[in-house]
């Protein structure tokens, strides 16, 4: 059985694309062949999951976007995947009158309203299409997988729920609404897909409360119209989450601001944060334009190179939460386990090069021909292994560049003594005039991370003689405009977040990686290991899951949709720990806290962390959108 909530996604498009049948067991049938037409999100929640293999092996041959200029192919079914928004209705109609497909199988990523329904049908009236729509499914996978235990909300538009929307001074309450209904139908969806209903717990009097408020009618709604409920019948026997529901923790952004500022060291975090990754694809500009082009040439585009880091990827899987020194030793060793195999196959290949030429190359031909049948049979597995090793060379050496030369264990260990309180070994200010060190959005991030966890804040004589240096340092200050309002707005309502005891231990420079053969040349780069320690989202989720009373989530709501009277409390019914939870963060996560947790949950064996975030951004995204809302 599908057990991640990414499997039971994939298993759902897979019965999607076989028109909303169970694929055939019997790979011997030949698939229908079939056009898939998508939008812009259904294309995000596709591409993560199958890869264009897999849909033509589902008998896709074509897949094309809703809004582009499709010729007819008058003789081939049609499936659509797409959201119910007026211009996909529109297009669709067109496409009826236009005859462009056999028979058309609608598929809408999230439920579609009466409304809609009946233009489609009035369109396909007068088209006299009505016998061509063959299928119509609501699908209710309005969210994106991106690894078995993580999942984001969209991709598209997702600054219209992005933490700036959500936090902006002048909002008006019926945005907020809109806001909240568009994250809430996203989590609707997520439960149909897993098949369970949670027990809700979230934190008061914030943008977490009013999601939790609005998820609970939903699913108490549903629940209630038992003839048409979601999650009744065939969809949950499969369940894993059968004997006990999951735990469903909705937390605020604002709880925790520092984390998404943090400069990290774990390799996929790192990717993240300083190189162009999304939906698992990792977009590098190749360095190809040293040599000079003539006068009056264009300069050369610089060549992108995308990757896909996929579950397939088993080094990317084992390494992606390692500290990068890690990771490029592991790279390293695969290197020469790889050219050590390599010179095996190229030894055997001469060695059957000597044909009849001394009775000794004959003698051995009978052992040799099965060593060289094997060495044979293994060059597919070689060459994929090499794709990868090399992959992950050019994203390494990526990734290192950019440690090199803004000095990111320098922030990275200077921030985690900050959030930990331990004491410092240099003044912020020599890092932050440091012409050296970083970027200026380094420098910010740095500032605002000590600006957000000091106890008190700098006098302003202080503060004036920071603002200087960051001015100097070409920074831009509007983002501390507003985390000076938000500081002063959590003050009056809470204290301020603890990060546990963290640090890191320098293992001195790196001695194995600094060998000559190696492909990365780490001088100078910091050796530093994690101790393991507990950010504020990972804390709240531990207190919650295994019951333990705290003062900084002892007031959380409690909500569970199955009882019929919404009694407000906050006294969880069942007092045993949970064995299964899915953290929410509302306003945007990213993938330190996503790599917390899931060293939290290996740390607690049986029990299973999902972490789901309304949007994925990396620091400086963050950035951008605090200093929108700080500018004056």
């Amino acid at each position: 059985m599908a057990t991640s909530v990414r499997d039971k996604q994939t298993v759902a498009l897979k019965r999607m694309l076989n028109f909303n049948s169970p694929p055939l067991k019997k790979a011997a049938a030949e698939p229908v062949w079939k056009v898939l037409i998508y939008d812009r999100f259904g294309q995000d929640i596709i591409s993560p999951l199958l890869s264009v293999k897999e849909l033509r092996d589902m008998g896709i041959t074509l897949h094309l976007l809703l809004h582009s200029d499709r010729d007819p192919i008058p003789d081939v079914p049609a499936v659509y995947f797409l959201m119910p928004t007026e211009e996909n209705i529109d297009r669709i109609c067109q496409d009826l009158r236009n005859q462009l497909y056999e028979s058309y199988y609608m598929n809408f990523i999230s439920a579609i309203s009466r409304s809609k329904l009946e233009d489609i049908a009035s369109a396909a009236l007068a088209a006299n299409a009505v016998s061509q729509v063959t299928k119509v499914f609501d699908q209710y996978l309005n969210f994106i997988s991106l690894e078995d235990d993580m999942f984001i909300l969209c991709h598209q538009n997702k600054e219209l729920i992005s933490y700036h929307a959500i936090n902006r001074a002048d909002i008006q309450d019926t945005d907020m609404e809109a806001i909240m209904d568009t994250v809430v139908d996203s989590l609707f969806c997520f439960f149909v897909t897993l098949g369970a209903v949670p027990i809700i717990r979230c934190p008061r009097g914030n943008a977490a409360e009013m999601v939790a408020v609005k998820l609970d009618k939903k699913l108490r709604e549903n629940l209630r119209d038992a003839r048409n409920s979601l999650f009744t019948g065939d969809s949950m026997t499969g369940g894993q989450f059968s004997f006990q529901r999951p735990l469903f923790v909705l937390a605020d952004r604002n709880m925790d601001m520092a984390t998404p500022l943090h400069h990290t060291w774990t390799y996929q975090a790192l990717i993240h944060d300083v190189l162009d990754f999304h939906l698992n694809r990792v977009v590098l500009e190749e360095g190809g334009g040293a040599e000079a082009s003539p006068a009056g040439a264009r300069p050369k585009k610089k060549a992108r190179k995308t990757y896909d880091l996929t579950a397939a990827d088993s080094f990317w899987q084992k390494h992606k939460g390692s500290p990068f020194p890690e990771v490029a030793e592991s790279v390293q060793e695969e290197l020469d386990a790889y050219r050590a195999q390599e010179d095996e196959v190229k030894r055997l290949k001469s060695i059957m090069g000597l044909e009849g030429e001394d009775e000794a190359a004959i003698s051995m031909l009978s052992d040799n021909t099965a060593k060289l049948t094997s060495a044979v049979s293994s060059l597919p597995e070689l060459l994929e292994k090499k794709r990868l090793i090399d992959l992950h060379t050019n994203v390494a050496t990526a990734v290192l560049d950019h440690i090199k030369s803004r000095k990111l264990d320098v922030y990275f260990e200077y921030e985690e003594k900050l959030m930990s309180k331990s004491a410092l070994d240099k003044s912020l200010l020599d890092i932050i005039s440091d012409p050296d060190a970083g970027t200026p959005e380094d420098k910010m991030r740095l500032f605002l991370i000590f600006y957000i966890t000091a106890q008190q804040a700098p006098s302003e004589s202080d503060l004036e003689q920071y603002k200087k240096a960051l001015v100097d340092a070409g920074c831009d200050l509007s983002s501390l405009n507003y985390i000076k309002q938000w500081k002063a707005f959590t003050k009056m309502a809470t204290a301020p977040a603890n990060y546990g005891n963290s640090g890191v231990k320098p293992m001195g420079l790196f001695s194995r990686v600094m060998n000559t053969g190696s492909q990365f040349v780490m001088e100078g780069v910091k050796n530093l290991v994690l101790k393991q320690h507990n950010l504020p989202v990972t804390r709240i989720l531990d207190n919650l899951m295994e019951m333990k009373s705290h003062p900084e989530t002892d007031d959380y709501r409690y909500f569970d949709p199955k009882m019929l009277r919404g009694s407000e409390s906050s006294i969880p019914r069942n007092k045993n720990p949970f064995q299964e939870a899915i953290v929410f963060v509302v306003g945007g996560g990213n993938y330190i806290e996503y790599q917390n947790l899931v060293d939290y949950s290996k740390s607690k064996p049986g029990r299973k962390v999902l972490y789901g975030c309304s949007e994925l951004f990396n620091a400086s995204q963050f950035m951008k959108q605090l200093a929108q809302l700080g500018q004056k």
